[in-house]
Formats: structure tokens, C-alpha cells, sequence
């Protein structure tokens, strides 16, 4: 299954999902194709002139620039989404996406799809993150036996 993962860029999180025989859908995939991309003169200078349109999809014409491109990256991964995984509380290292209002609007539509969902507090001590790479595998278990 394909299964969206937050924060988007959260490689142990697309690794975790990889392991399991799903397909993660982080970002890293989709900013790869734009730093390839010939229109795109010089990395990390990575948005076009209409990634902002694209994100009007995803949020209104008020919302900042910024955000709007984000969304034009995010957006059609979460409406890809079969599944999605979803970690709250993590610190910048793990995956941090730099946009207080991206993080909000990614969640908020991702609960709204209303697909199996799996959300987690970041683990503080080796007990928690046995426990949470545990959960984890068990989610996406179940997600293959409803899927086959």
C-alpha cells in the first residue's frame, strides 16, 4: 500500500514502511525529480512558478507563498495516500518540514481522508522506541491484511 508518511521528509519513517513491502510516499522522491529538472536553474532554489498555482488546490490565495508550494509537493502525495503514519513531537533532526502552517494543513487533510491512520508521540528513551517501531511494523501488518 502506499503510505503517507509525517513528516514528509522522515527517511527512518519511509525506511520503516519500505522494510514492511509498502511504498512510502515522502517527499524526497518528488524534490529529486525538481532538482533534476532542467527548467531548475540552481538547487535548492526548487519551486517553479507554478508550484504556488498548484498549491491553491490544498490552500487559499491568502495563505503565504511558501506554504502553497509546499502544498503543491504535498498535497497530491496525501491524496495518493492509502494509509498514512504520522509522528507528532519530533525534533528537527527527524524529519522537520520548516512550516508551522505546512505541518497543520498536511495533518488536517491527511485525518480528513480518512484512511487507516497510525499517530505517534517521538520516542524519549530505547523502551518508547521499541514500543513505537513495534507499533509501527504491527500497523503496517495489518494494512497488508486488509489489503490482500
Amino acid at each position: 500500500m502506499k503510505v503517507a508518511i509525517f513528516p514528509p521528509n522522515s527517511l527512518i519513517l519511509a525506511d520503516l514502511i519500505e522494510r514492511r513491502g509498502h511504498e512510502p510516499l515522502a517527499i524526497m522522491k518528488e524534490i529529486r525529480k525538481k532538482v533534476k529538472d532542467a527548467e531548475i536553474d540552481s538547487p535548492p532554489m526548487n519551486i517553479t512558478e507554478e508550484d504556488p498555482i498548484k498549491g491553491l488546490k490544498y490552500a487559499a490565495i491568502e495563505v503565504p507563498s511558501g506554504v502553497r508550494g509546499r502544498m503543491s509537493i504535498f498535497g497530491p502525495l496525501i491524496d495518493e495516500a492509502e494509509a498514512a503514519i504520522i509522528m507528532d513531537e519530533a525534533p528537527f533532526g527527524f524529519g522537520c518540514i520548516g512550516c508551522a502552517r505546512t505541518n497543520e494543513l498536511s495533518v488536517y487533510y491527511l485525518r480528513k481522508r480518512g484512511i487507516p491512520t497510525l499517530e505517534l508521540t517521538y520516542p524519549t528513551t530505547r523502551e518508547e522506541t521499541m514500543e513505537l517501531v513495534n507499533k509501527i511494523n504491527t500497523f503496517l501488518d495489518q494494512l497488508e491484511e486488509k489489503n490482500g
